[in-house]
């Protein structure tokens, strides 16, 4: 039986905000969130082999393939520009690629001796459950991989079957919870959170969730009721959980959202306040 593929988005062999330690990377693309404010849209969509990118890429570096339902991106021309993700209507990147896992094995082993980690990010991590699981296991018996912890950024809509598959060879999962608000998750995502703390509660009894990271808008869900029933419904479930509050920036979000606000230090500092009403196991400003 052939291993699974993954499409990869890109690859950071060393990371220092991607979880504990110094870790590799891997963007995985597709995303079932559609988030207002997300910093790399690029990675949201699957190319659909529409040709737009093709006819604007001023290096001729694409062109479609033989089956016409697929793009090719000749590296050696490429030049740097984004002008194919600029113009993308699908959120897409031409540049993605279908990987097997002992290639991302390869490129884990070059970088292993300085390496705390692995985690994969996306897009969405757990839309490709089996070529997380694959790559995840493979780490965990390899004799020269194996010290490498195992981790999962995530939005945390993944289904109880999909957890049960990557949890047993994944060491810990950071959700983003982008609203505890329901109506204010979906004008956020086009999604609702209700899977999002089904999800944050199952991690917690597995022991799995290593923190919940908030991204912070001004003017959509940094309101005082709302932080205060955030921090009082995550202390429900556990004071045991770390908590990583993050202030929303304008780089690489979509140009037709210039209305979002960027959260100064002041904003974060009154989040923070709230939660340190809590006795959470600990608190981050990013």
């Amino acid at each position: 039986m052939s291993k699974p593929l993954g499409l990869v988005n890109r690859i950071l062999p060393f990371s220092a905000v991607d979880g504990p330690g110094n870790r590799f990377v891997i963007f995985l693309q597709g995303c079932n969130f559609n988030c207002i404010s997300c910093h790399n849209p690029q990675t949201i969509g699957i190319c659909d082999a529409c040709g737009v990118c093709v006819a604007e890429c001023p290096g001729e570096a694409l062109q479609f393939a033989e089956s016409g339902t697929a793009i090719k991106w000749d590296q050696s021309r490429c030049l740097r520009c984004d002008t194919c993700i600029k113009v993308c209507p699908a959120d897409s990147n031409p540049h993605s690629q279908w990987l097997e896992v002992e290639l991302v094995l390869e490129k884990i082993r070059r970088s292993a001796a300085f390496l705390s980690g692995v985690t994969v990010s996306g897009g969405e991590a757990t839309q490709q459950p089996e070529f997380v699981f694959e790559l995840f296991n493979s780490i965990k018996i390899d004799s020269s991989l194996k010290h490498l912890s195992t981790m999962l950024d995530t939005n945390g809509s993944a289904e109880s079957s999909t957890w049960n598959k990557i949890l047993p060879v994944t060491d810990g999962v950071m959700v983003d919870l982008k609203a505890y608000d329901d109506k204010v998750h979906q004008k956020l995502t086009g999604t609702s959170n209700v899977q999002v703390l089904q999800s944050i509660q199952y991690l917690l009894e597995v022991d799995k969730l290593f923190e919940v990271r908030l991204l912070i808008i001004p003017g959509w869900n940094d309101q005082e009721s709302m932080l205060q029933k955030t921090a009082e419904w995550l202390s429900q479930q556990s004071t045991n959980i770390s908590i990583k509050i993050l202030g929303f920036r304008q780089h690489g979000v979509r140009s037709e959202y210039p209305q979002l606000q960027q959260a100064t230090p002041e904003v974060l500092e009154k989040v923070s306040s709230t939660f340190q009403n809590f006795p959470f196991k600990s608190i981050q400003l990013v």
